[in-house]
């Protein structure tokens, strides 16, 4: 039996999410927007989906120093057909969620800290 690669063991944290609390789509991203690993519905460009976030999330840490308030926790935008959830996965990465409009904010957080501890484990190797 073959060693799983660190995209598969991604790829099962990441489809777990989407199994749970109205998640749809969720990517685990560098903070310099490029791609680590996607569980992403076919209409939505995971590579552009991975720079973007990392750029709104680029963003508000920039604005948070500059205020000197802290850091940055998590990026939430709420539109009118989903929220796009963003967070911290270690010192190099982001996990980034799309779920419904309506879907339980703090059901949503708890999964996706959850899937952070998971995360952070398989990209330490």
């Amino acid at each position: 039996m073959g060693e799983i690669s660190v995209k598969e063991l991604l790829r099962e944290v990441l489809a777990g999410l989407n199994r749970s609390a109205g998640v749809y789509a969720s990517a685990v991203v560098s903070r310099d927007g490029l791609l680590i690993g996607s569980m992403m519905p076919e209409d939505v460009d995971a590579e552009a989906f991975a720079a973007m976030t990392a750029t709104m999330v680029g963003a508000a840490e920039t604005a948070f120093s500059e205020l000197k308030k802290g850091v940055t926790d998590r990026v939430i935008v709420e539109g009118t057909h989903a929220k796009i959830i963003a967070m911290g996965a270690g010192p190099k990465a982001l996990l980034v969620a799309m779920t419904e409009p309506k879907a339980t904010l703090g059901l949503i957080l708890l999964e996706m800290s959850k899937a952070i501890e998971k995360i952070k484990k398989i990209l330490e190797v």
